[in-house]
């Protein structure tokens, strides 16, 4: 998404400095009707923040430039789909959760995850903020924010981003039709070309998904170490 693009540039240029704390709020609606409503259960999907949210822990990886060490999550199932039934079973998914995840060069990350907040000007804002200063990106506002310390809070720029490329948004704010034509040009290099993701960074994702759904339920940090040997 043109935002998220342009904050991930603006921190890959130093313009903030040393990452120390990545900050996600994703408040939405509720997951989508999808085929046999597959997704409503863990035993399907691995769990809210492993269907939902890995997109969002590999974008935190991304911004703190190092893996994940361990990880601490605290959610619940507390509105959404607590009146379906299906084969006689009430939906499982957790639909709010507050994620922490601590990173090997020290830096560290937080989820905050809300599925019954319609009432949000914006669904997702991102926050990196490094040792010398801090940007924000907001989605579907396509507005991001970067500022210095030196500089405070009358120095904070505000810039639109966009991206001529994308000609309709759609649900995923334009980011679906470049995903696909990275991955287009990815295959159509054959193997000359290495991929924008790859396997590496979608098990790592997925591993922390997976610790923050056990963090829940063992009521503990989770190690990636230990995720390792679910797999």
């Amino acid at each position: 998404m043109p935002p998220v693009a342009k904050l991930i540039e603006i921190v890959k240029g130093g313009t903030l400095g040393q990452v120390k704390m990545v900050a996600i709020r994703e408040h939405r609606f509720p997951f989508l009707v999808k085929v046999d409503n597959w997704n409503r259960f863990n035993v399907n999907t691995g769990g809210t923040l492993v269907e939902k949210c890995c997109h969002f822990f590999d974008l935190m990886r991304l911004f703190a430039g190092a893996n994940p060490v361990r990880v601490m999550a605290s959610g619940a199932v507390d509105v959404n789909h607590k009146d379906e039934l299906y084969d006689g079973k009430v939906p499982d998914i957790i639909d709010n959760a507050y994620v922490i995840v601590e990173f090997e060069n020290g830096s560290r990350g937080m989820l905050d995850l809300c599925m019954f907040a319609e009432g949000s000007k914006n669904e997702q804002e991102i926050s990196v903020v490094g040792d010398i200063g801090k940007g924000e990106a907001f989605v579907p506002e396509s507005i991001v924010r970067v500022g210095s310390r030196e500089a405070g809070r009358d120095g904070v720029q505000t810039i639109k981003a966009q991206d001529d490329r994308i000609k309709y948004d759609g649900l995923h704010h334009g980011s679906s039709y470049l995903e696909h034509t990275h991955f287009l040009a990815a295959v159509r290099a054959k193997g000359l070309q290495a991929p924008a993701v790859d396997l590496q960074d979608g098990l790592v994702s997925v591993a922390i998904g997976v610790a923050a759904q056990l963090s829940i339920e063992r009521g503990r940090f989770v190690t990636i170490e230990e995720v390792k040997g679910e797999f």
